[in-house]
């Protein structure tokens, strides 16, 4: 993809972005601060510049006048950029430049690690669990009147040194017609074990050579949306991907709810139908997108924790949520997907990803997986943030892992205006510190209408640093600015006034919505401080982080430190996998390395329940403060507020 150069002038800080990029957000991403606040829309008009050299589109509007045009000027937010150009910020948005410029650093996000299927193929290890063989048997004669299941069976072990085979009733219902209707030239489908020397199931059998056509399905089932991909096993890509909300959502948007409703009559078995139906409906938007035959689909590997997985496979899930917190089971063996209600073959073999614990489910168990940190002498710290945030560390070596309730303040629960990431969001924020006017980004470049997770951070981070909030995230009130304010005695700062939004109110974060945000941030970031004292380590041993979840990769690094919600290590050490669920799904079916390695990575996985842990409560009550209440946790914070406090004093 084609990049361009912006220079931003007079602070001289270039920045490099794709072709068409917004030039509102290379200069949030270069960190030049521009006033803004109706999210990119263009109504407000604050985020004005001048294009000095080079070519840029749009950013015309009622908003500027001609003699202005003539200029140059154009706003921001409409701007897309074309090729290298500079840009000058005009003065009423430059008096704050040199403070500025001092102050902030770059945005810096998470780097995207990605699972490399050719390295697989390179390391031999591209070995889904399913295979096709296709076989030309002899046919039968009064000397040769074997059996049709004996003659598969015996053709198999003779042509490609199969033994140990097992030949499933839906094979042995079918053999006799579909044997014969190709003259006796079939394919076998194949379901590998976990380990070498272990029966090898025969769980289909087809008409003809259907050896180039074998696929399978990968599904994250997560409490909220559920996401698929449809795989081609012959030559590992992605054939079509597809998430949709959880039905379950319409009876409940957290587990507890549903595991209620679950041990009420009918409970579980609506459930476990509405959640089957969402993952029906996948699978026929994926088969139709791919243009394949449901038919040659062999397999199907899920992951969810474990409140979703029960759900998924109808098994009450009562006893998750009462101590001591035991789930029924955390091993699945292999299974029909027919029997689980999805409109699949007969053959079709569901494989379900293992949990360690009540809270630690199998999405987490995928993500390690699908991450590759068991596979490594770093120590590693992964993190899947959302409405519970589980945390594990370790390496190849050992492994501990735990879950902390968070809330809803990542997902946009918990805020007055909080919402999921969807357009009209607040997902990116900066502020003039000589004005504290705001500078807001939407998702969608439209009028805000909430604050999402990602934005929450940014804007917290920025209020604290700024000195717009305290450590406690109290207001304060000495600032010269009509945006911070008391509504019915309750404090708070105005992000947008309402004829700037789409919901005709203005947009505002309170106290007790940063009090909300403290309380999440304050679980998620003394788990992570509890499960390290229990393994006797600190931050400075953690070597390297994989943030998993929906937001991991538009959170701002530097400003998720600076607030204590993840630990202060080097950005560049910290790495974003995406769906890591998902992932490690689309692992498991493409290679059976991951089904042997996984039950040994569950046995070494040591589980810590941090409700019975005694540490915690004291971890959880020191994070309860902008960023903790030891500094010494984070030097660079630190570092910076005594450089502006130097720098305050010298004048």
């Amino acid at each position: 993809m084609k990049t361009a150069d912006v220079l931003f002038l007079p602070h001289n800080v270039k920045a490099t972005v794709k072709q068409g990029e917004s030039l509102i957000r290379a200069a949030m991403d270069a960190g030049v601060h521009i006033n803004a606040s109706c999210g990119g829309d263009g109504v407000c008009g604050k985020c004005r510049v001048i294009i000095e050299e080079g070519k840029i589109d749009g950013g015309l509007t009622e908003k500027l006048s001609k003699e202005e045009i003539e200029k140059g000027y154009r706003q921001a937010c409409l701007a897309s950029v074309q090729g290298d150009i500079v840009v000058r910020i005009p003065i009423e948005s430059e008096v704050d430049a040199s403070w500025l410029n001092a102050q902030k650093s770059p945005r810096r996000t998470a780097k995207i690690w990605e699972m490399n299927l050719g390295d697989l193929k390179e390391k031999g290890l591209f070995l889904p669990p399913i295979e096709k063989r296709y076989l030309e048997l002899p046919k039968p004669s009064s000397q040769d009147n074997l059996p049709d299941v004996t003659r598969l069976v015996s053709f198999l072990k003779a042509r490609y040194d199969e033994h140990r085979l097992v030949v499933q009733l839906p094979v042995i219902r079918k053999i006799p017609d579909v044997i014969r209707k190709d003259d006796f030239r079939i394919t076998a489908t194949l379901l590998r074990p976990v380990h070498s020397g272990r029966k090898t199931h025969i769980i289909n059998i087809e008409p003809g050579d259907t050896t180039d056509r074998n696929y399978a399905i990968a599904v994250d089932i997560g409490t909220t949306t559920v996401y698929s991909q449809l795989l081609d096993l012959i030559t590992g890509k992605v054939l079509a991907s597809f998430g949709e909300y959880n039905g379950q959502i319409s009876y409940g948007e957290d587990v507890i709810s549903r595991i209620m409703l679950a041990g009420e009559p009918g409970g579980l078995e609506k459930l476990h139908q509405v959640v089957v139906s969402t993952i029906n409906t996948l699978i026929k938007k994926m088969v139709k997108r791919a243009r394949i035959d449901k038919g040659e689909i062999s397999t199907i590997t899920m992951a969810g924790n474990t409140t979703m997985t029960q759900l998924m496979l109808k098994v009450n899930p009562t006893y998750i949520r009462l101590s001591p917190y035991v789930p029924a089971s955390t091993l699945f063996a292999p299974m029909r997907a027919v029997d689980l209600g999805l409109a699949l073959g007969d053959h079709v073999t569901a494989l379900v990803y293992p949990a360690i614990s009540s809270y630690v489910g199998g999405d987490i168990v995928a993500g390690v997986m699908g991450s590759g940190m068991y596979r490594t002498h770093e120590v590693t710290l992964f993190m899947d943030i959302g409405t519970n945030a589980e945390i594990v560390i370790g390496n190849k070596d050992w492994l501990a892992c735990a879950a902390c309730s968070a809330g809803p303040a990542f997902e946009g629960g918990g805020l007055k205006f909080g919402m999921r990431a969807a357009k009209g969001a607040i997902e990116d924020f900066s502020m003039d510190p000589v004005t504290f006017e705001p500078m807001n980004i939407t998702v969608g470049d439209v009028r805000p209408k909430g604050i999402c997770g990602s934005g929450l951070i940014t804007i917290v981070a920025t209020m604290f640093e700024m000195g717009v909030i305290d450590n406690q995230g109290k207001f304060n009130r000495d600032l010269d600015t009509p945006r911070i304010r008391s509504n019915n005695e309750i404090i708070e700062y105005v992000l947008a006034w309402k004829e700037e939004t789409q919901i005709e109110r203005d947009i505002t974060i309170s106290e007790p919505d940063l009090d909300n945000f403290i309380r999440a941030k304050g679980a998620i970031f003394s788990g992570c401080m509890t499960l390290l004292e229990e393994v006797g380590l600190g931050i400075p041993d953690i070597e390297k982080i994989y943030l998993s979840g929906g937001f991991g990769s538009y959170v701002d690094l530097e400003k998720a430190m600076a607030i204590g919600l993840l630990p202060e290590i080097d950005p560049d050490k910290v790495r974003f996998i995406g769906n890591g669920s998902l992932m490690g799904a689309k692992m498991s079916s493409l290679t059976n390395r991951i089904r042997q390695d996984v039950v040994e990575v569950t046995k070494r996985m040591t589980n810590f329940e941090l409700s019975e842990t005694s540490s915690y409560m004291d971890n959880y009550v020191a994070a309860l403060f902008l960023p903790h209440t030891n500094m010494n946790l984070f030097p660079k914070l630190n570092a910076r507020f005594e450089a502006r406090k130097a720098k305050f004093l010298a004048q």
